[in-house]
């Protein structure tokens, strides 16, 4: 079953935090660049987070991702495919589409097991599985009946 979660739980709150400030400094730079930032999915599951990138376009040779105090960096190089010729001129009579360098992050808490991230990519999409420390995932706690008092013991005083 899948759930969409409301903003209550503190992962949310960092994860609308990290898009928001994404999507503020997306903006076009004093150059007239533009940014790509590629949009992603993080979902959370007993046993691990996974996160779901778009890099359509992209090479898994062109992204590096790195783990370090608990910040996931997904960054990279999208190619144009608009390179002029060596033959002479291009006329590019409509360019949208974004290329360059992009770079997301985000922040986990404390209890993921580092060691054991992996990630695959396939078809233009970055899978990142991000497993929490085995402290982290619940578990069930046996209750065990207490001892039954025995009965008071008799001690004999020594004359």
């Amino acid at each position: 079953m899948v759930t969409n979660r409301g903003l209550s739980t503190t992962l949310d709150r960092m994860l609308s935090l990290n898009r928001a400030l994404d999507q503020a400094f997306s903006a076009p730079l004093a150059g007239g660049g533009r940014l790509w930032v590629p949009p992603m999915d993080v979902a959370e599951r007993t046993d691990a987070y996974l996160v779901h990138a778009e890099l359509p376009g992209v090479e898994p040779a062109q992204v590096e991702l790195s783990f370090e105090q608990n910040v996931l960096t997904v960054r990279g190089t999208k190619p144009s495919g608009l390179e002029a010729s060596k033959e002479g001129e291009l006329r590019v009579y409509s360019n949208e589409r974004v290329s360059g360098t992009f770079e997301r992050s985000l922040r986990f808490p404390d209890f993921v097991d580092a060691d054991r991230i992996e990630a695959s990519f396939a078809n233009g999409l970055l899978t990142i599985v991000i497993p929490k420390a085995q402290a982290a995932q619940p578990r069930r706690i046996e209750i065990r009946a207490a001892a039954q008092p025995s009965a008071p013991k008799q001690v004999e005083a020594a004359s």
